[in-house]
């Protein structure tokens, strides 16, 4: 029987924006193709739920045939997938935003790749069947508390739903190991949610239940938190985050590094677009002009993309801006500004990463 490991030796190397509950931060610029378990990033609500795997039951329920209680054993003995997945925290780059925004400031690091192993959750609903008419999959974690703002009805728990026709996808599952080996309490134990191509709050963590709707879910987390304005006809209605955006972050330089000026550098990063493919990365080092970069390796969906891209750095001394941005299968490009009605979520817009040539 699988047990969870200390959750002290999986934060080694990040970055705190909040103790308690953790929020810690990947260090970017250790970029690499799958993330180490240790460097990946941490985003809680709430407390940990301490859950042992002996005592975990998840349970399927609402609009299904029949009723299921599955605990760890029973979900192990179901066929399982192993893929590289993405996952991006809809506030990563908050840090970036002018004004100073609300919320956790997390810089470029609240993003990583991992290689996660699970159950397709088609399966479990599968076996559950699914009644006519359901719209609505809701996920819930273990995880609870109250929210001060935006108030909360009292104590809640962390839950998100998807539609129906995403749950059913094979980049949705009900995943138990990370890199290999067991998850870590940071990051679920025992088992959690990857829903590949949306932001990180529809990968639920400490995942308890899964509710079938014949409604869409309108619960706080998916109505007041992670929501951002649409508009149609001028009527901006508050709608639930959900796709990635397209992206491309720069890994090297870092913020603030010394260049050797007249010399070639190695800028370097990674790019990623939720249920698209990357198909070319740009780089600017004037603001004005933009290169394209190298795409490295194949493209593998819901997973980031790394690129490079060679700087003939000039040889006079100062500060230099170094920009990059992606475009997208469907012809999304980056903006060069962050769209308000997101509030502080989606940030997407090239910013610049400023160096010292010297």
């Amino acid at each position: 029987m699988s047990e969870a490991v200390s959750i002290s030796a999986s934060r080694s190397g990040l970055i705190i924006r909040e103790k308690e509950p953790a929020n810690l931060e990947f260090p970017f610029a250790s970029l690499t193709p799958v993330t180490p378990t240790n460097e990946f990033f941490v985003r809680t609500h709430f407390p940990i739920p301490a859950i042992s795997a002996k005592d975990w039951t998840l349970t399927v329920d609402g609009e299904v045939e029949q009723e299921l209680v599955l605990t760890y054993d029973d979900l192990l003995r179901l066929p399982s997938v192993t893929a590289p997945v993405l996952l991006e925290c809809a506030g990563n780059g908050r840090a970036q935003l002018v004004p100073k925004a609300k919320g956790l400031l997390w810089d470029t690091g609240a993003v990583g790749t991992a290689e996660w192993t699970g159950v397709p959750l088609s399966a479990v609903l599968e076996k559950a069947g699914v009644k006519k008419g359901a719209v609505d999959v809701i996920l819930q974690g273990a995880d609870k508390g109250e929210v001060d703002d935006p108030k909360s009805p009292g104590v809640v728990h962390f839950e998100r739903s998807l539609p129906l026709a995403k749950a059913m996808r094979p980049e949705v599952f009900l995943a138990y190991k990370m890199n290999g080996k067991d998850l870590t309490p940071d990051h679920g134990f025992p088992v959690r949610a990857i829903v590949g191509g949306w932001y990180g709050m529809a990968s639920v963590k400490w995942l308890t239940h899964v509710t079938v709707t014949a409604a869409p879910f309108e619960g706080f987390w998916q109505s007041l938190e992670y929501a951002y304005w649409k508009r149609e006809r001028e009527r901006p209605t508050l709608t639930a985050v959900t796709e990635v955006q397209v992206k491309a972050q720069i890994a090297r330089p870092a913020l603030s590094e010394a260049v050797p000026g007249g010399k070639p550098y190695r800028v370097f990063g990674a790019a990623w677009s939720g249920e698209s493919d990357v198909v070319r990365v740009e780089v600017s080092t004037d603001g004005k002009t933009w290169s394209e970069a190298t795409l490295l390796g194949e493209s593998v969906p819901f997973a980031w993309r790394l690129w490079a891209f060679q700087w003939n750095v000039p040889e006079a001394t100062g500060q230099y801006r170094v920009m990059a941005r992606a475009t997208d299968t469907k012809g999304h490009t980056q903006p060069v500004k962050h769209d308000s009605d997101r509030r502080t979520y989606m940030i997407n817009f090239a910013f610049a990463v400023e160096v010292e040539v010297v």
